[in-house]
């Protein structure tokens, strides 16, 4: 009885943890009715979407989903989640449409329905441009090129890669793959060219050196045979934004004309001055992740750790396969099988954020399980058998003569733990929550000063992580000194 007790509230814990998630942060699926379609999109992929200075989504297809929604009377919600993911969402059916420069493939069209065309595009390549040597696919021999996942850049590297006898060097975001070539890591970029020449004309320090290469047309996607009714919508606005001239005029907007934005200083300072309202904003949702995550994971921690130790086998079993799966299984794996995995399996929809405090939570959970286990391992065997020779149940002296003791010898690895799902929460930018190394990443895709933005970006974590780390030493000082 005491097992199936046990048991029966293991199992409520976590329905808890997961019904309060979904009262919080809102997860279930979007209704009909309320026509609030989550369109998922990659907002580094300039000049069809990125964020301008001012946090506002722009870019080519932004504009185009602004003027269409306007035009058919729907409401809409952009969830930047990267290409990758946000294809993934799309296939769990955790969004309903994706826009995202994304290319009408074959292979796509078994999986996706397919709005009408909205843009013809095509491949070039592009060098440093201080470099002569490389003029033509031939002399590419023996060298790396630079493409991005899921682009048509890399779909046409890939094709004539035998060919030309090159090595492929892939990367999830544009900025990065640029910084690559202008670096010498690689010798040359293989990209979209509307994309590539738009960083061409902003300055990201490369040159075009071949013709266009006849490519694909983006189209906007849907889950097949779902969400039918906003498919149509596209298309009717589509062409009535065509008729209108005002499609024209958005091409024209950023292929012609570029960005409207200033020119921002690009110095240091400048970049801080630019930068701090979106990076404040990403360092923000860190911390939140970060105090909640480790809030639950302390809970989560003492329990399971307690139960790592218990004489029951049913309990110890359990931890053991919570801390083996969570210690075991990286932290980018989980969160893509919390946020995209199980609700596809499951049919429901959870947010991003729900489901980034979710993986924080449960894999820091399984360290601080450990933390509590080797904490309470540590303490003499003869203090809980004095305790218990003066009369006091196990549960009492668990509480009252051990875990004093053994939480002053957790502390140091307590504070390491809060350094580390710190640190962690900036995988959680794979799935799209925009928290500091998100931010980061958006605004070096709209100014391409990788170098210094990083820097800033790591300054933020150091300064953030040393203020924790002393006040963190001066709580573990009075503990241990019996202050606190």
């Amino acid at each position: 009885m005491k097992v199936s007790k046990r048991l029966t509230s293991f199992i409520l814990f976590f329905a808890v943890i997961f019904t309060a998630f979904n009262i919080i942060l809102p997860t279930s699926k979007v209704q009909a009715e309320e026509k609030t379609y989550q369109i998922a999109t990659d907002i580094t992929f300039a000049p069809f979407e990125f964020q301008d200075v001012n946090g506002d989504f722009v870019g080519i297809d932004m504009d185009l989903l602004a003027a269409i929604a306007k035009d058919q009377g729907f409401k809409y919600e952009v969830k930047p989640l990267g290409f990758n993911a946000a294809v993934q969402a799309l296939e769990s059916q955790q969004v309903d449409a994706v826009i995202a420069g994304m290319s009408i493939t074959e292979e796509r069209q078994k999986k996706f329905d397919f709005s009408d065309p909205y843009f013809d595009s095509g491949i070039i390549m592009a060098v440093d441009s201080e470099n002569d040597n490389i003029t033509s696919y031939e002399d590419l021999k023996g060298e790396k090129v630079a493409v991005k996942t899921g682009t048509e850049g890399a779909s046409f590297a890939e094709s004539i890669q035998d060919q030309y006898g090159f090595q492929i060097v892939t990367f999830d975001d544009s900025a990065n793959m640029y910084e690559d070539v202008r670096t010498g890591n690689s010798v040359a970029v293989f990209d979209d060219y509307p994309v590539l020449a738009y960083g061409i004309k902003q300055g990201n320090g490369l040159k075009s050196v071949t013709d266009k290469e006849a490519g694909a047309s983006y189209g906007f996607a849907v889950s097949k045979g779902q969400n039918t009714e906003l498919l149509e919508m596209f298309n009717n606005g589509l062409t009535n934004l065509k008729a209108s001239g005002e499609y024209q005029e958005i091409l024209d907007k950023y292929l012609e004309t570029g960005s409207d934005e200033a020119k921002v200083d690009t110095g240091f300072f400048g970049l801080i001055k630019e930068s701090m309202p979106s990076l404040l904003s990403g360092l923000g949702m860190t911390l939140f992740l970060t105090v909640v995550s480790l809030i639950i994971a302390t809970i989560l921690g003492i329990m399971f750790g307690l139960f790592r130790i218990a004489k029951n086998k049913v309990l110890s079993t359990l931890a053991i396969i919570y801390i083996d799966i969570f210690r075991g299984t990286p932290l980018i794996v989980q969160a893509f099988f919390i946020y995209f995995g199980i609700p596809a399996a499951l049919d429901f929809r959870i947010s991003a954020v729900a489901a980034g405090l979710i993986t924080l939570s449960l894999n820091a959970g399984a360290y601080m399980a450990e933390i509590v286990r080797g904490g309470i391992q540590s303490v003499d065997k003869g203090q809980m058998e004095a305790a218990r020779s003066l009369g006091l149940p196990y549960g009492k002296a668990m509480a009252k003569v051990v875990l004093p003791q053994a939480v002053q010898l957790m502390i140091p690895s307590f504070i390491n733990q809060f350094v580390i799902t710190l640190k962690d929460t900036s995988i959680l930018s794979i799935i799209g929550i925009n928290e500091l190394t998100q931010s980061g990443k958006i605004i070096i895709a709209r100014n391409l000063e990788s170098f210094q933005m990083w820097l800033i970006v790591g300054i933020m974590y150091f300064i953030v992580i040393i203020i924790l780390t002393k006040v963190s030493n001066v709580l573990e000082r009075r503990i241990k000194n019996g202050q606190a």
